[in-house]
């Protein structure tokens, strides 16, 4: 019997009802057993978000340093023929759960020499995180076989204002003027197109899963006006969580000062910035079409669009 592990962490509940979806057409099968393990913090984090708090875990999340999880209710021995791993991206990193995951000895044993499927759902800047993601496999010795990453139905502009609000509130719709943040219903009922995939090749025979399943199903889209974005506000990032954690812990008062700068300045940059440098790049696209397909290619990989 082939077995599959699912390790997965939501806090809005929406990748679990993916996880659900992909998993559906497995867990009919005879000849295959699903485990689940769902990532519990050791300190819950809260839904919905206060505002402070929701930015106070910022430097430990793109820094990506591990918090502590509960025991972690799997047999790290067992040996799995798939592992799927499900995850959200907060701050254009993987959730802190799942980068605490990924640090533990459990994951070390469970992932080594074992090919995993990585399965995104977020508002729709996941390239940074997904290459963090791809970095602490290989470091495990995991084999990265396919991705899916689904994204928010409202947009990209939209979604900078529907994605916090309901985070903020709890409430996919809060307001009737603001349009509904979160994956499309139909498209996460349409997810179960990977779980048949997974389930029709890991029904063929008992060989090990060595190349993609999930080749022309859709299972990623990359948009290109985000690539260069995603890069510099990855970099960013990186320097402000450096500068945040040098001011104190998370719940110093020196820190919450550093974060209201920081929201200032990331409220601005929205604003300023990011509307010019999407008009820049718009412009410049035709002088870089060989290199912007080269990078859409890189990174659709390893399923492609």
């Amino acid at each position: 019997m082939r077995q599959v592990l699912v390790v997965h962490y939501s806090q809005t509940g929406q990748l679990n009802r993916l996880v659900q979806s992909v998993c559906a057409p497995l867990l009919q099968r005879d000849d295959i057993q699903v485990d689940f393990l769902a990532l519990e913090p050791a300190q819950p984090y809260p839904f919905p978000w206060p505002f402070l708090s929701f930015f106070r875990i910022f430097p430990e999340t793109v820094l990506m340093r591990p918090q502590p999880l509960l025991p972690l209710a799997v047999d790290a021995d067992k040996r799995y023929d798939l592992v799927i791993l499900a995850y959200q991206v907060w701050f254009l990193s993987p959730s802190l759960p799942v980068t605490s995951f990924l640090a533990s000895a459990e994951a070390k044993r469970l992932l080594r020499d074992t090919p995993v499927v990585t399965l995104i759902g977020c508002r729709n800047m996941w390239l940074m995180a997904q290459e963090k993601i791809k970095v602490q496999l290989h470091a495990l010795g995991a084999r990265l076989i396919d991705n899916i990453a689904l994204t928010d139905a409202c947009g990209t502009a939209a979604s900078f204002l529907a994605t916090p609000l309901w985070l903020f509130t709890g409430r996919q719709k809060p307001y009737s003027w603001v349009p509904r943040a979160g994956i499309a219903d139909a498209e996460i009922a349409a997810a179960s197109r990977f779980g048949e995939a997974m389930a029709h090749r890991l029904s063929a025979d008992d060989l090990p899963l060595e190349l993609p399943m999930l080749s022309g199903l859709g299972a990623v889209r990359i948009d290109e006006k985000l690539i260069a974005s995603e890069k510099v506000g990855n970099r960013s990032f990186k320097v402000w969580s450096r500068l945040l954690t040098a001011l104190g812990p998370q719940q110093s008062r020196r820190r919450a000062a550093g974060l209201v700068v920081y929201i200032v300045f990331l409220i601005c940059l929205i604003i300023t910035v990011v509307p010019i440098s999407a008009l820049l790049k718009r412009l410049l696209a035709p002088f870089f079409k060989v290199r912007i397909q080269r990078e859409k290619a890189y990174f659709a990989g390893p399923s492609g669009e």
